[in-house]
C-alpha cells in the first residue's frame, strides 16, 4: 500500500512542532511530524517554565512581543489549568539598580498592554513586613509585586503532540530526519527509525523546520534556496537548590550587570535558580551548564537572599540552548527573543518554512503564523481554532483543582492526598481515565519509588511516547530529582521491556520502510 501524502511534514517534536502539528490537524490538514529524540528533548524543556510576557524585553522596545505574550498568558491558563497556574512575582528594589520610577513604569504597561482579565495586577510589597523580605537581606525594604504564571515546560509539549494525535497527525519520535528533497509540488523526507534501526519515507506538500538549535544544521541536509538568516545560539541555564523560602511567591532580581535572575517554587521541596544568557558555539546535544554559570547563579542570588548559596547547595542542573534570530546585536540579553518565519519556495515549487527564535508563551501565536503563511499552498485549510480550546485533561475551571482531586480520590480511594494531587496536577482530567480500573493497591502495579507505579508508567508509554526512564523522569514528570539511581536504572528496566513487547507486535509498517 503506498504512503499517503501528508499536506504538512514539521521537523522537531518542541513546543513550536507539536504546538503547529496540534493547529494544522484540527483544520483538517494531514500532518506528520518527526522527532529525532524524545519530545520536548531540547530547549523546551530547559526553560525557566514560565508563561510570562517578559517583563525585561520592555526595556529592548518589543512592544508587540510583549503584547502578545500577555494576552498568551491567559489563554494558556484556561486551555491547561493542570499544567499552568498563576504565580505571583516579588521584585525587590534599592538604590543603583533600575530607579523605581521606571519600574512603575513597566509594571503599569505590563498590567495594562495586554487585556488582563483574570490574573491580580500590581501592588507595592512592604518587604519588612511582609514574609516575602524575611528571608531577604535588611537592604532590601521595599519592592513591587506583579502577576505571570507557571508551566510545566515539557507537559505542555507532551499534550499539544496528544492533542494533534488524537485530531489525526502521526507524531514519530525518535526518528531523525535523513533528507529532505523537492520533487516538484512534494517533498521526499528520508528518515531513520532509531528503535527498529530502519530507514523510511514520506511525501508531504509542505515542509515546516521547526527543529530549533538544530535549524543551521538541518539545512545541510534539506533542498533550499541559499539564505544569509541564520539562528544566534544562546545558552540559558538553570541551578536546582533545597527550597529557600516557604511561601509560594517567587522573586525576579535585578543585577547590577543589567541582567535579572528567577528564583521560583520547584517541585514542593526546592527552589529553581536561572537563567544564564551567554552565546553558544558548540553542538546543541552537548549543552552543559559550566562552573562559571553556577557561580554566577549562586553569587546572582546570595545579593539578595540572606542565605548564601555556593556550589555545595546545587542539587540539579539543566541548561538549554535558544534558537534565538541573528539580529546582529553583539549583547545576548538583548537579542530578540520574537519569532521570525522565512518561506522558501525555490523555483515555484513545494514550499519550505523555517521558524527561527520563538518563546514558549507564543508558541500557539506562532503556529497561527506559520499556518497562515502556508495557507495559500494549502487551501482547503480551516479556520483558526485554538484560542478556546483546552488541551488534554484541562476541561475544568482553574479555581476547581482543589475540588477535582477530592474528586480523583473518591473514584479511586486507593490514592493518597500526596499521589492524587500529583497525578491531577500532571494529567487533569486524564487521570480519571488513567486511575479507572484500580480497585486495590496490587492494582496500581510495580512500584518504583516516591508513589510511581506501573499503572502510570504503562499510560505513559501508551499514550505520551515514554520509551526510556528518562522520559518519565525528567519530562512527563520530574520524579527524578526524587529517585535514586537504582530505582531508575529499575524503571528503565521495565519500559524497555514492555516497549520492546510492544514493538514487536506492532512492527514499523511496509508504507514507512
Amino acid at each position: 500500500m503506498k504512503s499517503p501524502v501528508y499536506d504538512i511534514a514539521i521537523i522537531g517534536g518542541g513546543i513550536n512542532g507539536c504546538g503547529i502539528a496540534r493547529d494544522a490537524a484540527g483544520r483538517g490538514l494531514s500532518v506528520f511530524l518527526c522527532e529525532q529524540n524524545d519530545l520536548a528533548g531540547g530547549t523546551s524543556s530547559a526553560s525557566t517554565k514560565l508563561i510570562h510576557g517578559g517583563l525585561r524585553y520592555l526595556e529592548y522596545y518589543e512592544f508587540r512581543l510583549v503584547r502578545e505574550a500577555l494576552r498568551e498568558r491567559e489563554v494558556l491558563l484556561n486551555a491547561a489549568p493542570h499544567i499552568i497556574w498563576p504565580l505571583r512575582f516579588i521584585l525587590p528594589h534599592h538604590k543603583g539598580l533600575r530607579p523605581a520610577w521606571l519600574i512603575r513604569l513597566g509594571l503599569f504597561l505590563y498590567d495594562h498592554i495586554g487585556g488582563r482579565k483574570i490574573l491580580p495586577g500590581t501592588t507595592s510589597v512592604n518587604l519588612k513586613s511582609d514574609a516575602a523580605g524575611k528571608v531577604l537581606k535588611a537592604n532590601y525594604s521595599m519592592g513591587f509585586e506583579y502577576s505571570d504564571c507557571w508551566v510545566m515546560d515539557s507537559r505542555l509539549v507532551v499534550l499539544n503532540a496528544m492533542d494533534a494525535a488524537a485530531k489525526g497527525a502521526s507524531i514519530k519520535t525518535r526518528s531523525p530526519l535523513l533528507s529532505a528533497a523537492r520533487t516538484g509540488k512534494t517533498w521526499q523526507l528520508q528518515l531513520l527509525d532509531k528503535t527498529g534501526n530502519k530507514t523510511y519515507q514520506v511525501e508531504a506538500r509542505s515542509l515546516v523546520n521547526a527543529s530549533g538549535p538544530w535549524l543551521d544544521e538541518l539545512l545541510n541536509h534539506i533542498s533550499h534556496t541559499e539564505t544569509k538568516e541564520h539562528i544566534r545560539m544562546v545558552q540559558g541555564s538553570h541551578i536546582i537548590v533545597k527550597k529557600l523560602f516557604d511561601h509560594e511567591r517567587a522573586y525576579i532580581f535585578q543585577n547590577e550587570d543589567g541582567r535579572i535572575i528567577f528564583a521560583i517554587p520547584y517541585e514542593n521541596e526546592f527552589t529553581l535558580i536561572g537563567t544564564t544568557d551567554k552565546d553558544f558555539h558548540g553542538h546543541p546535544d552537548e549543552v552543559a551548564i559550566s562552573p562559571e554559570e553556577t557561580d554566577y547563579l549562586c553569587q546572582a542570588a546570595s545579593e539578595y537572599f540572606l542565605r548564601g548559596i555556593t556550589r555545595d547547595d546545587v542539587v540539579s542542573s539543566f541548561s538549554g540552548v535558544r534558537p534565538l534570530f541573528d539580529d546582529g546585536k553583539s549583547d545576548a540579553k538583548a537579542a530578540t527573543r520574537d519569532y521570525v518565519l522565512k518561506l522558501d519556495t525555490g523555483k515555484n515549487e513545494a514550499p519550505l518554512l523555517s521558524i527561527y527564535g520563538g518563546k514558549i508563551t507564543t508558541y500557539r501565536k506562532l503556529a497561527e503564523s506559520v499556518l497562515a503563511r502556508l495557507k495559500p499552498f494549502l487551501p482547503g485549510m480551516g479556520a483558526d481554532w485554538t484560542e478556546t480550546s483546552v488541551l488534554p485533561g484541562g476541561d475544568f475551571r482553574p479555581d476547581a483543582f482543589d475540588f477535582s482531586v477530592r474528586e480523583l480520590q473518591s473514584r479511586c480511594p486507593v490514592l493518597n492526598t500526596k499521589l492524587a494531587t500529583r497525578l491531577f496536577r500532571t494529567y487533569g482530567t486524564c487521570a480519571y481515565a488513567m486511575t479507572d480500573t484500580i480497585r486495590d493497591r496490587k492494582d496500581l502495579g510495580i512500584s518504583f519509588g516516591q508513589d510511581l507505579y506501573g499503572f502510570e508508567v504503562d499510560y505513559l508509554i501508551a499514550e505520551e511516547w515514554a520509551r526510556c526512564a528518562s522520559d518519565v523522569l525528567w519530562r512527563r514528570t520530574k520524579l527524578g530529582l526524587f529517585l535514586s539511581a537504582a530505582e531508575a536504572e529499575k524503571l528503565d528496566s521495565y519500559i524497555k521491556t514492555k516497549v520492546s513487547a510492544a514493538e514487536q507486535i506492532s512492527p514499523v509498517t511496509d508504507e514507512e520502510k
